[in-house]
């Protein structure tokens, strides 16, 4: 299984949940495990996320998130899980 990590965070705002979810669902992302909290205003949200379904390659994947950091001005940062567990290991 290809897993990736991906990070969302911002001023909090309606419907952010929805609108990164959504976009995932259409690209036959599926959603592993989620997280997310408000801290001070500032909506946070840790995904992990399995790529295997998806017909798009990683950069086409972060790239089609791109709209959704534009029009809500969050920051969405997506990392593969492979290299994020090797970080942690060192």
């Amino acid at each position: 299984m290809t897993k990736a990590l991906i990070s969302v965070t911002g001023l909090d705002a309606t419907g952010i949940i929805a609108r990164v979810s959504t976009r995932l669902y259409e690209m036959n992302i599926n959603i592993l495990d989620i997280t997310q909290t408000i801290l001070g205003g500032y909506f946070t949200m840790m995904m992990i996320v399995d790529l295997d379904g998806a017909h798009k390659t990683f950069s086409e994947i972060d790239e089609a998130l791109q709209p959704i950091r534009d029009e809500m001005n969050m920051t969405i940062h997506m990392q593969r899980m492979d290299i994020f567990d090797a970080m942690h290991r060192i």
